[in-house]
């Protein structure tokens, strides 16, 4: 029998929803400053009035579900993901009031894609943006690739007991410090002094490419905060292409790689332990799965003889891999040369870089490499059982920052993510394949939003069908969180309507 949520669960969630929705708002004073100090007074006003919704909204929630009592697990996951589509109502506001963008529906999608650091965008004559509402674009990447939770849990949420569960809930399970507010801290910390850091140097080939001061920095500032962040958004509608600079490039490889990089991992490294890089499964398994997907995209694109010379085959496809791979998104070609251009052979080397992703507790998407790596643990294991005698004692180890003993639990955990995320991909395909594309065009796209990387190859376009946007948005909030609080959310709704 299952029974109807009681009373004091919805006003658990409901009062933590609302302090997070309160937490939001408060972001909004940065592209309001912004739009305050470059002089763009209807932008202001649309963030603003954005700002005004979500503090009501907020302060609502807080009174009328005004509760003293802990969080439970149940309450705590229900609480991230609906928090995520809250965001995505909220943080579309402005930028629908840009008049950018052609339906709020539109608008939802960018936001949902900004939050969850997809990049698949819909917005209508980017290059003319405004500089307030091009800054919002790239600053809720930089949000929710630290986590949307994360933030209130790092400076408005300090002292709740179902903070670990909020946590967990937004597909982090390692804390760095001894708990999770300091963990949060933490992350908030690297990322800042990342992006201080990377902006000043983006900044810097911006000018040295041609770019006025301002504009290099903001630039750079903005290129930053999607690409640590695994985003794709850019400021200009031709993303990386706009550019024309090596030097840039290779700069946001580097951002790419320290975004698909585990915080853990981070957090060792600026603690001089530096030699985790190199033992650590997931940075190994990165490598290795980076230099075969690269062998199989390059011998696809070399069959065509597209880019004949290796500066172009490295500007193109590893740029194209890399960007895959760490779940970015950004292009220094167009997408639709991927499927007019690109063999077939290519394309899948892509798909795949896509589908498997960066580090867990990083701000990538996708099924992400220690699940891999363990995956492949349990491999040798097994092959080791069948060929050893039944009495020897088979023992799998993993170095994931600690020498870590492979158990039953641990793999059945990993293989049960990674069969969601490869539904999610193939429903997305058959959703596409559905209104006429090709397989291959359909499943680039799923998984390109189920796996919230951003590469496009021209199926995300502002003419495409209301069930397909919604499919999209769907994967990429699924794929963000990892399902388990989707799955709490959709279970909780049932009971609502079944329960007894």
């Amino acid at each position: 029998m299952i029974l109807k949520p009681r009373l004091d669960d919805i006003k658990g969630i409901g009062y933590y929803v609302g302090k997070i929705i309160l937490g939001l708002g408060l972001t909004m004073l940065i592209p309001i400053i912004i739009g305050l100090a470059s002089g763009e007074v209807n932008p202001t006003l649309d963030f603003l009035l954005g700002m005004e919704i979500a503090f009501i909204s907020g302060l609502l929630l807080t009174k009328l579900c005004y509760t003293k009592k802990d969080l439970t697990w149940m309450q705590g996951m229900i609480v991230v993901s609906l928090s995520w589509l809250v965001a995505m109502v909220l943080g579309a506001i402005p930028l629908y009031l840009s008049g950018h963008w052609k339906s709020y529906l539109d608008a939802c999608f960018d936001a949902m894609s900004g939050f969850a650091t997809t990049g698949l965008t819909l917005v209508q004559d980017l290059d003319h943006l405004s500089f307030t509402h091009n800054l919002w674009r790239h600053l809720i990447m930089f949000i929710g690739g630290q986590g949307i939770v994360i933030i209130a849990l790092s400076f408005f949420m300090q002292g709740i007991a179902g903070a670990f569960t909020m946590y967990v809930g937004e597909a982090r399970n390692e804390k760095l410090l001894p708990n999770v507010i300091h963990t949060s801290r933490f992350i908030w910390l690297v990322s800042i002094v990342y992006l201080a850091l990377g902006t000043v140097a983006l900044g810097v080939v911006g000018i040295l490419n041609g770019m006025k001061y301002p504009n290099a920095f903001f630039h750079g500032a903005c290129i930053f905060m999607a690409a640590f962040d695994t985003g794709g958004f850019a400021p200009q509608s031709q993303n990386m292409l706009y550019y024309h600079s090596f030097a840039f490039e290779l700069v946001t490889m580097i951002i790419m790689v320290l975004g698909a990089i585990n915080f853990k991992l981070h957090y060792h490294l600026w603690m001089g332990n530096r030699k985790e890089i190199f033992k650590n499964i997931e940075t190994t398994t990165f490598l290795i799965t980076v230099t075969i997907l690269f062998f199989i995209t390059a011998f696809g694109l070399r069959q065509i003889g597209i880019y004949p010379k290796i500066i172009m085959l490295f500007r193109k496809g590893f740029y194209q891999l890399l960007s895959a791979h760490t779940g970015t998104g950004y292009m220094t070609i167009h997408p639709q040369q991927l499927i007019n251009e690109w063999s077939s052979l290519a394309v899948v080397g892509i798909i795949i870089a896509m589908a498997l992703g960066g580090s867990v507790s990083s701000t990538t998407g996708a099924i992400k490499m220690l699940r891999v790596g363990v995956i492949f643990k349990a491999l040798i294991q097994d092959i080791k059982r069948i060929m050893l005698p039944e009495r020897a004692v088979v023992v799998q180890k993993l170095h994931h920052i600690k020498e870590v003993f492979l158990k039953d639990e641990q793999v059945r955990s990993v293989c049960l993510i990674t069969l969601a995320y490869l539904l999610l991909y193939i429903l997305g395909a058959i959703v596409g394949m559905f209104f006429g594309h090709p397989f291959l065009n359909a499943l680039f796209e799923s998984t390109s939003a189920s796996a919230n990387v951003g590469l496009s190859c021209g199926i995300t376009n502002v003419n495409m069908p209301t069930v397909l946007k919604l499919t999209y948005i769907f994967q990429m909030w699924a794929g963000r969180l990892e399902f388990i609080s989707v799955f709490t959310l959709i279970g909780f709704l049932v009971a609502a309507i079944r329960g007894r």
